[in-house]
């Protein structure tokens, strides 16, 4: 069964994507924070710096904030999803270990 494009456009007339990476930079990240509201997803990205693991007290250095709509959030999270799936077929299941968790207990 083959779809009907919509009228004036033919099948193979998508648009071609150019990516700009003339303001991209590259932060390395280790540690992510999501939030949201009806209208907006917000994930921050930081680094922990520390490394011993016993620690009271650990300060994460926030270095980017994302906001976007609850679907690109969806989008992301289905790319992300798909990603880690051929990651672990390559290289083997990632075992996350014990759940440590961030906020105050409820």
């Amino acid at each position: 069964m083959s779809e009907t494009p919509p009228s004036g456009q033919s099948p193979s007339r998508q648009p071609k994507v150019i990516w700009d990476d003339s303001h991209l930079r590259s932060t390395y990240v280790n540690v992510c924070n999501v939030s949201s509201t009806r209208e907006e997803v917000v994930v921050l990205f930081g680094t922990n710096r520390a490394w011993q693991g016993n620690e009271q007290e650990v300060t994460v250095e926030l270095s980017d904030r994302m906001i976007m709509s609850p679907y690109a959030a969806k989008r992301l999270s289905m790319l992300l999803q798909n990603v880690i799936g051929q990651y672990e077929a390559r290289f083997g299941e990632l075992d996350l270990g014990p759940q440590v968790p961030t906020g105050p207990a409820s």
